[in-house]
């Protein structure tokens, strides 16, 4: 499910800059947290598809930060980094995002907060990106997550069978 919020507290006539997608995996929920945690695990589905990630770096602990490059099969090249705000490990995931210029410099930063929680066998995450400074970079985020969540179900079901079902 992909929730664009239609408040936001600046102005309550302008839609909110953020994004919630849920979903429920058919994994356990430490499986699911090591997808997000582990360096290996991300640069296999965290990336749209189409696009590849050569270089990925995690300190996963609280104050620690992480990087990824992705690259497309046309060669357009993204970098993004961040850091980790709060680790409750094996339920949540609060980091913060920004893309990198040529030069290096990060970007507009956004806040990610990932919930993860058993049902019954299952994983549902509840993932929220937050502080958009546009309605087409959210959009944009909101695409592309999607694609990286397709992929981590496929990731999911190779390792720990199959299937993932999408909340509507």
């Amino acid at each position: 499910m992909v929730q664009l919020k239609a408040s936001d507290q600046r102005d309550e006539q302008q839609p909110a800059l953020s994004v919630e997608i849920e979903r429920v995996y058919n994994a356990p929920r430490m499986l699911v947290y090591r997808m997000w945690s582990t360096p290996d695990h991300l640069a296999k589905w965290s990336a749209p598809r189409g696009y590849a990630i050569p270089a990925a770096r995690t300190d996963f602990r609280e104050g620690g930060s992480w990087y990824a490059r992705m690259l497309s099969l046309g060669g357009a090249d993204f970098r993004v980094q961040g850091r980790y705000v709060e680790i409750v490990e094996g339920s949540r995931i609060v980091l913060t995002h920004a893309w990198l210029d040529e030069k290096g410099k990060p970007g507009h930063e956004t806040l990610i907060t990932i919930v993860l929680e058993d049902e019954g066998k299952n994983t549902k995450m509840t993932f929220r990106q937050e502080g958009f400074d546009s309605i087409a970079s959210r959009d944009g985020m909101a695409g592309g997550w999607k694609e990286c969540f397709d992929q981590l179900g496929e990731q999911l079901a190779h390792i720990a069978g199959p299937s993932d079902r999408r909340k509507s």
